[in-house]
């Protein structure tokens, strides 16, 4: 076999990822519902995306930082407002919110209407978290801060105690 047939044969690698309507990994914690699109098995562990709904007045998580991958937001539908340290912006539908690692950020639903929105972990580390807070929150019991401090740290994420 020559060198220029070798490189025309397909190249095996991970498999076509499709997931479609009402199809994925769900993960409910309290009033957010997640929908896990991709978790990083397709993508070499290099990207996670989900999809969340936010129901109205849904405060959320608190204000933290990734040490070790950035996160993404792209409004779907409602408002959903992002405080980045002292800084609220409010997000329409059609808004793009990237966060690099290091920057104290949350976000949250302060609205009437539900709040849909797209988000991305590059790398995927960070879905994990959230089956873990789903497991801590099994049973109806509540999530105590010292259970979701435990959850951020095994994930590169702390809390920001003081934002910037």
């Amino acid at each position: 076999m020559t060198e220029d047939m070798r490189s025309s044969e397909p190249q095996t690698g991970p498999a076509l990822s499709v997931v479609g309507p009402g199809e994925g990994e769900t993960i409910v914690l309290g009033t957010t519902r997640m929908r896990v699109l991709e978790d990083g098995s397709h993508t070499g562990h290099r990207l996670a995306i989900a999809e969340s709904v936010l129901a109205p007045h849904t405060q959320g998580p608190p204000q933290h930082r990734h040490g070790r991958h950035d996160e993404g937001f792209y409004v779907l539908s409602g408002t959903v407002r992002f405080t980045v340290g002292k800084e609220d912006h409010d997000a329409p539908a059609g808004t793009l919110v990237v966060v690099p690692p290091g920057i104290p950020h949350t976000f949250a639903n302060p609205t009437d209407e539900p709040a849909v929105m797209l988000s991305t972990f590059t790398p995927d580390l960070y879905v994990q978290y959230f089956r873990d807070l789903q497991e801590a929150l099994d049973g109806g019991r509540p999530l105590t801060p010292r259970a979701n401090l435990d959850a951020m740290s095994r994930y590169a994420t702390e809390p920001a105690d003081d934002p910037a």
